[in-house]
């Protein structure tokens, strides 16, 4: 006890350092304020504002009676405008919903502040080096071997079929795919698999278009990118759209912020992480804002989108439009995916990677390499449908499909052909010893 109360005494007369605090949760926030009748009131007429504002924009007299409202409600209760949210919590939804709701900022202010909280984030990368200390194998398909690896990680490739399914599957009647639904696969990939797994199959380095059209293929482009019919949208009109959704809206704020380049730091990022802005371009993917790359032969990404029809705010499209085609701090935190002797030198050793329990894992390592024409044509929906398992779709139609968990090799079935010492606990006799029992019996049966 008297050890405890010296640190404490420490920490309060500023000889130690306090640690950092996390900003306010905006839903704990909010649970405050609506303890205060005259705070809660506040809250709701700014609820009222920003239905208004996503109908049309307000009108002068109402934005300013908006604001003064705003204003009230953060002098009166200052942590709504501290607050932060948790990227893939259970929550994120309600908490970014207050989040937006008590900033009605105008222009193109509220997307220059990332609304996710990144003091519990691991900036030096730890986990990303583990993902791509993983795909060092010289002449070795990286993304095949990405996405092996996920598929012996039952939440991975379970999550990972989900989605394509959602993606490859078309609306009844129609040759159109659920974006809607593809999208919400997507971000639940993103959100629930571990980073090593789900970003090594997003950034898996490439030296050959073979490699880089399974790379490409991975979302699932021909829903979840471009439209059916091959259009591209205005790029502002895409921002426009995905400004009426908090979740996007927070998706594409945290990805302007954490992925603004500068020329002043090593990693080309005014943030100098190249983990954060992966990260936040991972989370614009499943949103309205979905980049992918742009070929098979390079690591190039862009939107689905062009500045036809921009007129006088050409320039902001190119501006968006740039941040994904010509954005240095973009390029070089994919390129250190592939590369993790360019990180800096005092990262952490990387966490190894963490396949289900019911896997034995060094049993598993000489069968985890499929080969390449494992691949089959799904024809119809209904294969769809019993198959759980396709992996990526090209416009033709044509999957790769990820085995089923019964079919892969378990603690039950480590037994079988291949998988080394164990086949010799659970084998029959050889043959040659059955051939000796059956002739001692013949001649005892003649005799």
């Amino acid at each position: 006890m008297f050890l405890i109360g010296s640190v404490l005494a420490l920490f309060f007369s500023g000889v130690l350092p306090a640690p950092p605090l996390s900003p306010t949760d905006c839903v704990e926030a909010h649970r405050v304020c609506s303890a205060d009748p005259q705070c809660e009131a506040l809250y709701r007429g700014l609820e009222l504002c920003a239905a208004d504002a996503a109908v049309s924009p307000l009108g002068e007299q109402v934005a300013a009676e908006c604001l003064e409202r705003q204003d009230a409600l953060l002098a009166k209760h200052p942590a709504l405008v501290a607050c932060k949210c948790q990227r893939g919590f259970r929550k994120e939804e309600q908490c970014l919903r207050i989040y937006w709701r008590v900033r009605l900022l105008p222009g193109e202010d509220e997307l220059e502040i990332s609304p996710y909280d990144d003091t519990l984030m691991d900036t030096r990368m730890a986990s990303l080096v583990a993902a791509s200390s993983f795909m060092q194998l010289d002449g070795e398909n990286q993304c095949l071997k990405a996405a092996q690896d996920c598929g012996l990680y039952e939440k991975c490739g379970s999550l990972r079929s989900e989605y394509v399914l959602a993606c490859t599957k078309r609306v009844p009647g129609t040759n159109r795919c659920n974006q809607h639904k593809c999208h919400r696969g997507l971000r639940r990939f993103l959100e629930r698999v571990p980073e090593e797994y789900s970003l090594g199959v997003l950034f898996c380095p490439c030296t050959d278009t073979l490699c880089g059209e399974r790379r490409r293929k991975t979302i699932v482009p021909s829903c979840s990118f471009q439209e059916m019919e091959g259009l591209q949208p205005n790029c502002l009109h895409q921002q426009s759209f995905c400004r009426r959704d908090d979740l996007c809206r927070s998706r594409l704020a945290d990805f302007l912020n954490n992925c603004q380049p500068s020329p002043l730091t090593p990693s080309g990022c005014l943030k100098d992480s190249a983990g954060l802005c992966l990260r936040a371009y991972a989370g614009l993917i499943g949103t309205i804002m979905t980049p992918n790359y742009v070929s098979n032969s390079s690591s190039d990404v862009s939107l689905w989108c062009n500045c036809e029809g921009s007129g006088n705010q050409w320039q902001d499209c190119l501006r968006m439009q740039r941040m994904f085609t010509h954005n240095t701090c973009l390029r070089n935190s994919i390129s250190w995916m592939g590369s993790p002797g360019s990180l800096p030198a005092d990262i952490s050793p990387p966490p190894a990677p963490r396949p289900s329990p019911l896997v034995h894992e060094d049993e598993l390592l000489s069968n985890n390499h499929l080969p390449e024409h494992n691949n089959i044509v799904v024809e119809s929906e209904e294969e769809e449908e019993q198959t759980q398992t396709a992996e990526v779709i090209d416009e033709g139609g044509q999957f790769d499909v990820i085995p089923l968990y019964s079919e892969r090799a378990t603690v039950s079935n480590l037994g079988s052909p291949g998988t080394g010492g164990a086949a010799s606990l659970t084998a029959g006799p050889p043959k040659a010893i059955l051939l000796l029992l059956l002739l001692l019996s013949a001649s005892l049966s003649w005799g």
